[in-house]
């Protein structure tokens, strides 16, 4: 799963701005990048991570 820490830290471009629960977007790309994977296989991987936690 993936969060963001709002209304706290807003990520690189929205710096100084309120952060909003839609810039999870910008935590998926870090973490893929930092993997080394593309942003469509994180981006998978905290959805299906996220169904499997709720149950859903």
């Amino acid at each position: 799963m993936a969060e963001t820490d709002a209304p706290y830290l807003t990520p690189v471009p929205y710096r100084g701005k309120q952060n909003k629960s839609e810039y999870v977007e910008f935590v998926v790309r870090k973490i893929a990048e930092i993997k080394g994977i593309s942003y469509e296989k994180a981006a998978e991987a905290t959805y299906e991570n996220g169904k499997n936690f709720f149950g859903i």
